[in-house]
């Protein structure tokens, strides 16, 4: 491993950990990555193209990156999609099942990062989601096929007017975040969150902690309660909530 690279696609994350974050909020994983000195986590300007209804679960998978260029008009015409192991159609091809394919798009609004039929073949490869820090065309085509995609929102020119797809699988930016290979995407209707990958067990563990916590602290807001004892807890909030914790079996 070198410092480049950070290679830890090797490191463990539990199907009960990715479980655990598929029920937790965006905003409750920051809190959780702040208090271990990570600031940057949360794609700026990126959201759902279909806002999640209600207790839909978030999307959840390892990142499989794409990093694109800009274009060169001598290279980039539509005559590079012959070429099957074009880098964005190979992307498209070689994300794992249950992956996240995330595009960094260097947040350039004018262009696309992925229409339907590329879309399609996604959901169809059983791939979890996408996230890209540029827009998408076919946007209608796209919200009906089921497959979970965060972006910028919507533009209908092709990706070859602006950019140049390079590399696949490797460190990228997107919405200003540090993705590597292997880290968990988490994403929700807040945005996405980019949680390391060899953080992930023990984030998703805090995380569900927290939300519990935060449960009971609604209950007793709503009931009237001041802040001050309350949120934060105070010594006797805390064993106020493990009561209400084991009368929920919780």
């Amino acid at each position: 491993m070198t410092a480049s690279t950070h290679d830890t696609q090797h490191v463990n994350v539990s199907d009960a950990a990715l479980e655990q974050l598929r029920h937790v909020s965006t905003a409750t994983l920051t809190t959780q990555l702040f208090k271990r000195g990570l600031r940057n986590v949360f794609l700026q300007g990126v959201g759902p193209l279909v806002k999640p209804a209600p207790g839909v679960p978030n999307l959840v998978g390892p990142a499989f990156t794409l990093r694109n260029i800009p274009a060169r008009e001598d290279l980039d015409h539509v005559g590079v999609f012959q070429d099957p192991d074009h880098p964005q159609r190979k992307a498209v091809e070689s994300a794992p099942a249950g992956s996240v394919l995330v595009q960094d798009c260097r947040g350039e609004q004018s262009v696309a990062s992925v229409g339907s039929i590329l879309a399609l073949r996604l959901a169809k490869r059983g791939v979890a989601g996408m996230v890209s820090d540029g827009p998408v065309r076919d946007s209608g085509t796209i919200s009906g096929l089921g497959l979970p995609l965060w972006c910028t929102g919507a533009s209908a020119p092709l990706n070859l007017a602006k950019h140049h797809a390079v590399d696949i699988n490797v460190p990228i930016a997107c919405g200003g975040v540090p993705v590597y290979p292997g880290d968990i995407v988490v994403a929700d209707v807040d945005g996405v969150v980019i949680v390391p990958r060899e953080m992930a067990e023990e984030v998703a563990r805090d995380a569900a902690e927290q939300e519990l916590m935060e449960e009971f602290i609604t209950q007793r807001i709503d009931e009237g309660r001041p802040l001050r004892g309350t949120y934060p807890p105070n010594e006797e909030t805390l064993a106020a909530y493990r009561e209400w914790r084991a009368q929920q079996g919780k």
